[in-house]
């Protein structure tokens, strides 16, 4: 049976945890799991059943996380590294495997570029590499309903403009996913101490997606029908990583590991013992990239809030 432990760390004085599911027998390096800015270190059970049947799986509340103390209010992308890197260093391991989503991309991302020895393989997912005008307008709409105390109305733009709502496109579990998005933002907002600093910082502490990245063997993939950053754009990003794969899963959007989170976490397991991917439930292949480079540092992810 496998074994749980939660642990506590700190960083620049910062209280923050992270949990271990250990198997007695597993067949890669533990599994790292970083998630949107609101999801926490017990918000991924579909990995614990797929992914712990060959690996250690280890989420976290990092700093303006879940259970964590809350972020100072200076740019926090260092402070969140060295948070990932101090939960490496516990770990005890040479190496691990590393799960980006959303907002923890560019986490893992900068991570892996800065101490690519101790990544054995990257998984990127739904990448927020770029952003348009309307996107940005919607955003501040959002930012505009915060700041009225409108938490209801705040949640519901937030969880509509992180999915695709086109009625011709076709999304596994729609309403149910909006509906859950959407209620799980509010009782955030509601009840997390730090929940609304934590979502004005995504949308005013633009993620960098610069520098490429070499050394790592990478997968990224997105929901087909992602409307926070297309398909096309996070295919174009993950040409700028050397070597890498990229997938999309069909009939989803951004919240893929919510509409199709057996198939994602089938997918990550996949990778992760290297095993093949083109059968893999769900997945449609694009063509591989073609060619490593520096790409552009991400336009941001919506304005500052």
């Amino acid at each position: 049976m496998p074994e749980e432990t939660v642990r506590t760390l700190s960083v620049y004085g910062l209280r923050y945890g992270y949990r271990r599911l250990q198997q007695p027998a597993p067949r890669t390096e533990p599994v790292v799991i970083l998630g949107g800015a609101l999801q926490g270190m017990f918000g991924w059970p579909q990995m614990d059943n797929h992914v712990g049947a060959v690996a250690d799986v280890v989420t976290a509340d990092l700093p303006g996380m879940g259970g964590a103390d809350a972020l100072p209010a200076v740019p926090s992308a260092g402070i969140m590294r060295s948070a990932l890197n101090r939960i490496i260093d516990d770990l005890g391991v040479e190496k691990v495997n590393l799960f980006g989503y959303s907002y923890g991309t560019s986490i893992a991302l900068q991570c892996a570029q800065r101490n690519p020895g101790r990544i054995a393989r990257l998984i990127l997912g739904g990448v927020p590499s770029h952003i348009d005008d309307s996107q940005r307008t919607h955003w501040r709409r959002v930012e505009d309903r915060l700041k009225a105390g409108d938490l209801e109305g705040a949640a519901t733009l937030a969880a509509e403009g992180l999915m695709c709502l086109d009625p011709d496109r076709t999304v596994h579990r729609r309403e149910l996913a909006l509906r859950y998005v959407r209620r799980s933002l509010l009782h955030a907002l509601c009840h997390s101490p730090h929940a609304a600093d934590s979502l004005c910082r995504v949308l005013g502490d633009p993620p960098d997606f610069s520098g490429g990245l070499a050394g790592v063997p990478t997968l990224v993939f997105a929901g087909e029908h992602d409307t926070v950053s297309s398909p096309a754009q996070q295919r174009e990003f993950a040409a700028t990583i050397e070597g890498s794969r990229f997938l999309t899963i069909t009939e989803s959007d951004h919240w893929v590991v919510l509409e199709r989170p057996d198939d994602v976490a089938d997918l990550v397991a996949r990778f992760f013992t290297d095993r093949p991917l083109e059968t893999a439930p769900g997945v449609a292949a694009l063509p591989r990239p073609r060619r490593a480079g520096h790409g552009a540092t991400a336009p941001g992810f919506a304005p500052k809030c």
